[in-house]
């Protein structure tokens, strides 16, 4: 695998992320999926744990992830920082790879 780019998640505060925050570990994968319709942003990509969403890889960090995934290429994440903090943008930080 190698490692493109470790993000927060856009959103936490707003999906799945507090309900499940206790079971969530560092190394735990995480799915990511295209959402091309999504009306704010045609580059959205959903981070989802265990069938429950999280939030989204943040907008400014989404374009080429999700044009790799509009081609086909295996991207593999997984939670690599997760941080007990007010601040949703510091809650949670994946790591995002392709796999060659």
């Amino acid at each position: 695998m190698t490692l493109l780019q470790t993000s927060p998640v856009a959103g936490f505060q707003y999906y799945d992320g507090e309900k499940v925050w206790k079971n969530l570990a560092v190394g735990d994968a995480v799915r990511l999926v295209r959402e091309p319709d999504n009306k704010h942003d045609e580059y959205a990509i959903e981070v989802y744990w265990q069938g429950r969403k999280l939030g989204y890889v943040p907008r400014v960090a989404n374009r080429t992830l999700a044009q790799m995934l509009d081609r086909g290429e295996t991207l593999t994440a997984q939670i690599a920082n997760r941080q007990s903090t007010d601040n949703p943008w510091e809650r949670l930080e994946i790591e995002i790879g392709l796999i060659t």
